[in-house]
């Protein structure tokens, strides 16, 4: 766990990671989806999503939704249509209810909260049709819109310019331990999601519930 200072003043924003903090996912379930008889195997596909670079150009806005299907298709021997396509690359999350059920508290509390994820507008299309809390902050930051990954440096400077808040104004939230430091570097309030039960432990314990 990397040490937060407790004496700082409580945090003004509560920024949360998306994936694996509140929605777990698994691409496998795509690559399953997307496997057809005579094209890759799901492994096939999941080497090409996990290690070559397709996933982390459209994750970065530098591919077009168009243009990661079309790239998806060749490589999958996908015959159905985008719209089907789409169903399937998005329907990969599973609600983390606890975590989902703490911003809801943390909101109550009257904190700003902010999603701040490395993502794709599938990703991001599937989660606002389907889970009703996504709309419940005061403002995102993703990756594929800001053309820019964490922990590059220039999407947090985003995260402070849209937050209005620097260093120990902001708690940050995230299951990566690159994105955490990223963060921490900068002065602000971090938890490293281990488990769901931990990150709560952290949160009481700052004192942010009461």
């Amino acid at each position: 766990m990397i040490p937060t200072n407790m004496t700082d003043p409580s945090p003004r924003s509560i920024v949360f990671d998306l994936g694996k903090v509140l929605l777990d996912f698994d691409y496998r379930i795509a690559a399953h989806a997307l496997s057809t008889e005579r094209g890759p195997a799901p492994e096939e596909i999941m080497r090409h999503f996990g290690s070559a670079p397709l996933l982390s150009r459209y994750e970065t806005g530098l591919m077009t939704t168009a243009q990661f299907f079309e790239e998806t298709r060749k490589i999958t021997g996908y015959a159905g249509s985008k719209e089907e396509f789409a169903a399937a690359f998005g329907d990969i999350f599973t609600p983390i209810h606890s975590m989902i059920d703490l911003h809801e508290q943390l909101r109550q509390h009257g904190f700003q909260t902010w999603i701040f994820s490395n993502t794709n507008e599938l990703a991001v299309q599937h989660i606002r049709t389907k889970y009703p809390f996504f709309a419940n902050f005061d403002g995102y930051v993703l990756s594929y819109e800001q053309k820019s990954m964490k922990p590059d440096s220039g999407i947090y400077d985003v995260v402070e310019k849209m937050t209005g808040c620097r260093s120990a104004e902001i708690l940050y939230i995230d299951d990566r331990l690159e994105n955490i430091e990223a963060g921490a570097a900068r002065g602000w309030r971090v938890i490293l999601q281990e488990t769901p039960e931990k990150t709560l432990a952290q949160v009481q314990a700052m004192g942010l519930l009461r």
